[in-house]
Order: C-alpha cells, then sequence, then structure tokens
C-alpha cells in the first residue's frame, strides 16, 4: 500500500522524530503486507511472526537513513527480504545441524510439516462459491504443492519469484528492492517461474499447461 507523496513525506517526518503515534500509523498500514511477504519467504507462521515483528524494529532505528529515493513501502520490503534472506541461511545450518544431530525422520516427527504453514496463493479467493469437498481438498493439496516448491527455490530466486508474482509488484519495484538490474531480475523470474512449474510438475506427476 503506497501513500500519497505528501501523507508518506509527513509521516516519515514524524519517524524520524520518533513520534510512537507514527511508528503505529506505520505498523497499522505495512503489517499485513510484510507478515505476507514474510511468511511466503520462510513458511513458518511463528517465524515469520517473529521476523516481522524485527521488520518493524529495524524500520523505527533506521528511518534516519531513509533517504527518500524509493517509495517508503519499497524501503521496508527491503528490510524485510533483507532479513528473511539473513533468517533462511540460519534456519537451513540449523536444519542441517538438527538433522545430523537426530536423523531426518526423528526431525520431521518432532517438528511437525511446516511447509504448509504458509498462506495459500489463493487465499480469500471466490469466497462466495462453494466447491465440492474434493475439489477442495485437490486445490488445498496443490496450494500446498506450490508453497513447498516455492521454499525449495535458492533465496535470490525466491524473493523476486515472490516479489513479482505472489505480491504483485513491479519489475522496477523489485529492481529497487533487490538492488539488481533489470535484466537480472526477468531473468531470475523466468529461471524461478521454470524451476517452479518442474518442481510441481514432478510432484504432480503430470505436465501443467
Amino acid at each position: 500500500m503506497a501513500l500519497a507523496d505528501d501523507t508518506e513525506f509527513k509521516l516519515i517526518e514524524r519517524l524520524v522524530r520518533r513520534d510512537e503515534h507514527a511508528f503505529s500509523e506505520l505498523v497499522q498500514l505495512y503489517e499485513g503486507r510484510v507478515f505476507s511477504l514474510v511468511l511466503r519467504f520462510l513458511g513458518n507462521r511463528a517465524e515469520a511472526e517473529e521476523l516481522s515483528q524485527e521488520v518493524f524494529v529495524q524500520v523505527f532505528k533506521a528511518i534516519g537513513s531513509f533517504r527518500g529515493d524509493s517509495k517508503l513501502s519499497t524501503w521496508i520490503y527491503r528490510i524485510a527480504i533483507n532479513l528473511c534472506k539473513n533468517r533462511s541461511k540460519y534456519l537451513k545450518l540449523r536444519r542441517a545441524h538438527e538433522a545430523a544431530v537426530v536423523g531426518p525422520t526423528e526431525l520431521r516427527a518432532s517438528r511437525g510439516w511446516e511447509d504448509g504453514d504458509g498462506a495459500s496463493p489463493a487465499a480469500g479467493a471466490h469466497a462466495g462459491q462453494s466447491p465440492r469437498p474434493d475439489e477442495m481438498l485437490a486445490g488445498k493439496q496443490l496450494e500446498q504443492i506450490v508453497q513447498r516448491s516455492i521454499l525449495r527455490l535458492e533465496p535470490s530466486f525466491r524473493e523476486c519469484l515472490i516479489l513479482r508474482d505472489v505480491e504483485e509488484l513491479s519489475y522496477e519495484e523489485v529492481e529497487q528492492i533487490t538492488n539488481l538490474p533489470a535484466g537480472t531480475v526477468k531473468s531470475r523470474i523466468f529461471r524461478a517461474r521454470a524451476m517452479l512449474k518442474e518442481m510441481v510438475e514432478r510432484e504432480l506427476g503430470e505436465k501443467i499447461r
């Protein structure tokens, strides 16, 4: 959600002055989008809740360094993505250590299947319709396969795919958030879509048109 330029400028001024009411307004404006982004990236609700809070702590601490060369929302997303990538690296190392200690079967049983924690790509869609139970089950299974596959993408590809195809940001916004050239962004999105399609087809055992 982007604010009008004058509204955003005034909000930033208040944030720089450490206005607590301005910070509360900022959280109310952006917490939903930030949580959605972090949840998609990490695939774990508990981790996403914790990291989303950290995003706003970092925003409040660093607001004085915001130069205004992008939208405030773009800058917030950049902070969120950087924290996600750092947390993703940490979680990967932690899981590797846990697997080495207790073994993959015991690890899976102790932690549960968390990849299904993420919000589905079609969450909230067609709310007025009442699909048959078998259709609902099939749709849910496909959503979980897609979410698991997204989480298997390398973070550098995952971030571009989520920002463009899930958050529906423009290519220009993705470039600003990731600090990547236009050609690199488009190439990574193209390759991420191809890899995602291949992984989903492998799990489904059939081709997707």
